[in-house]
């Protein structure tokens, strides 16, 4: 497990997730021409969870789709 530090919304936040989370996270941050904490500030703004498991969630509905679209 793997803890880091970001800015959501101009506070500190610590989030622990799994390395293989983390790296799926900056890959689509990537992808999408953005940093990772604006990525996660936008998986903040639209969960119904707490942040770990919107940003697990996230990244399982991301490779999902990649397989789907393979």
């Amino acid at each position: 497990m793997k803890k880091h530090s970001v800015l959501i919304c101009g506070h500190a936040t610590s989030i622990s997730l799994e390395e293989p989370f983390w790296t799926v996270l900056k890959q689509i941050a990537k992808e999408n021409e953005c940093s990772l904490a604006q990525l996660i500030t936008e998986i903040d703004a639209n969960r119904d969870t707490n942040l770990s498991s919107a940003l697990r969630i996230s990244v399982v509905m991301y490779l999902q789709d990649k397989v789907k679209n393979q």
